[in-house]
């Protein structure tokens, strides 16, 4: 067993200057149970992971890898048992002679050194890699001796453990869909990551029934339904996390497609404060909420996250002596304290079926998932009017574009006029990652399109590439928004069948913020480039 001088891992990041001892010891009292000092220091935001492994590299001259591009020895997985390699973030990638080499996301981990050097005899080289890249490779190479050739009932077992792994590497990710292809002759694994979809692996053909049957067993489909589309739910929890998954089947010609959303519960619970609104908008939107009565929309596309700011807006109104109910269409999440009620259009329970019997529950704040149709909108419309808050979501490009999908829907436009207070269009748009943000002047076109939107900019912020991003220089997702408040003048525009473009105009002269306007400040602000601004809002 080699000898090494044992280091802690505050003493090496307050030599490099990083840290002070009065953030370690907050750091220590606000750690999880059992979460270790890096960690922790990262989630709380006083280092990056890739400031934490430089630091490891120089001060402990410990080599970094990055596994999604290494050439792992998948036989070595026999060495060092699963759990052990989980629980410690630890994965064996090579061996030379008597030396194994064990990427680390602790090389200070020496109680893990040296278990593994009893165990297996061999001296352990550890390397550094990121917790996500460990963990995604033990999910890839181990339970890879499952024998995918049994027929039957005997694959059940590695489709257990195949699923299994797929799932955990999905949470691994921040993946929000998981993509089971089928194909002549394979079935292909893909993950939605930040919105993008991308390549994970191919499985064997002969997998795939046993795999889809191993999805419908758990979410309470007909597995010997083969020919319709089938929609069911799982409740799982991985790594310690409670998660849902939607689960959507459709036959193609190749055997059945399978979309599984992931849905963290963690992270949908978010507050007003975390969902990346400007300080000027929130300050108008809670305004818009807290009001007694009236109709607040949300519109975007799908996947704009505009469920999680329905659920913050209700988070935020939810008190004891507030009765709020939804109707909604799946019911995404379970809230505390608030009646949620689920479609179901085979009985009968539409979203205007369950809005009009919500109506004799006395509500103060309801929340109907999506207006869809006349009916939806003026029941919903007619419920503001008599004294209750009312939200909900319309897919339009723009708030401005609600009114007239209104009026197109067939409602009435004193209806309109009467009730609605607010609308707020949104977008997602994909963060610098903060491992690899670097700075350069902005160009003669770039400062143009600032000027033309009154912001003083000199340099922009972008991702070089790193291993935390995967070389995107992009991680993780955040909302750019627009709030259009429905002011005495505004309905006096719509009451007067004034254009969209007039009453654009004049909420623009009031200073409303529109969706490039929010993006362009968060690209000021280092958050986001405009390339991610540009591609998902129209320049106005």
């Amino acid at each position: 067993m080699a000898v090494r001088l044992k280091r802690k891992l505050g003493d090496v990041l307050k030599a490099e200057g990083l840290i002070t001892e009065d953030e370690i010891v907050a750091a220590l009292e606000q750690k999880k149970p059992r979460q270790k000092l890096g960690d922790a220091l990262v989630e709380q935001g006083y280092i990056t992971e890739k400031q934490l492994i430089e630091v490891l590299e120089i001060q402990l001259n410990i080599s970094s890898v990055s596994l999604y591009r290494f050439p792992i020895n998948e036989q070595l997985m026999e060495l060092v048992p699963k759990e052990l390699a989980r629980e410690n973030i630890l994965i064996p990638i090579e061996q030379h002679e008597n030396t194994l080499t064990i990427a680390m996301n602790d090389p200070l981990d020496y109680y893990a050194i040296d278990d593994i050097e009893l165990s297996t005899g061999f001296e352990v080289k550890p390397v550094i890699a990121t917790k996500e890249d460990i963990l995604q490779a033990i999910n890839k190479y181990y339970d890879l001796e499952a024998d995918f050739s049994m027929e039957g009932e005997g694959a059940d077992a590695p489709a257990v453990k195949l699923l299994d792994q797929i799932l955990q590497t999905g949470v691994t990710l921040r993946a929000s869909d998981v993509h089971l292809d089928p194909s002549e002759g394979k079935i292909a694994v893909r993950y939605r990551i930040d919105g993008m979809l991308r390549n994970d692996r191919t499985l064997p053909k002969r997998i795939q029934n046993a795999l889809i049957a191993r999805v419908k067993i758990l979410a309470n489909l007909n597995i010997t339904e083969t020919r319709m589309p089938q929609d069911g739910r799982i409740r799982l929890v991985i790594d310690a996390k409670p998660i849902d998954l939607r689960v959507s089947t459709l036959p193609t010609v190749f055997g059945e497609k399978v979309v599984i959303r992931i849905l963290d519960l963690t992270n949908i619970f978010k507050k007003l404060t975390e969902i990346d609104l400007h300080a000027e908008t929130l300050k108008q939107y809670r305004d818009v909420i807290s009001r007694p009565s009236g109709l607040v929309l949300l519109t975007g596309p799908t996947g704009s996250g505009k469920t999680t700011t329905l659920y913050s807006s209700i988070n935020e109104l939810n008190q004891e002596d507030v009765n709020i109910i939804t109707v909604e269409d799946p019911v995404e999440y379970q809230l505390e304290g608030v009646n949620q009620v689920q479609v179901n259009s085979a009985v009968g329970l539409t979203f205007a079926a369950g809005l009009r019997s919500i109506l004799r529950q006395d509500p103060n704040i309801i929340m109907v998932g999506e207006i869809r149709d006349r009916e939806t909108a003026e029941i919903a419309i007619r419920s503001s009017l008599t004294g209750h808050v009312v939200f909900s979501t319309l897919h339009t490009n723009s708030a401005v574009d609600a009114i007239p999908r209104l009026f197109d829907m067939g409602v009435e436009p004193y209806l309109v006029v009467s009730s609605l207070t607010g609308v707020m269009a949104q977008r997602l748009v994909k963060r610098v990652c903060k491992d690899c943000k670097t700075s350069r002047p902005v160009t003669k076109m770039e400062q143009e399109l600032f000027e033309k939107h009154h912001i003083d900019i000199d340099e922009v912020t972008e991702g070089a590439g790193c291993d935390s991003c995967r070389g995107t220089g992009y991680r993780g997702r955040m909302a750019i928004h627009e709030l259009m408040v429905i002011d005495d003048q505004v309905k006096k525009l719509m009451m007067n069948n004034a254009s969209m473009r007039e009453i654009k105009d004049y909420v623009k002269d009031k200073g409303m913020h529109f969706l490039v306007d929010d993006g362009l400040l968060k690209v000021k602000e280092g958050l986001t480039t405009i390339e991610e601004v540009m591609r998902v809002a129209i320049d106005a």
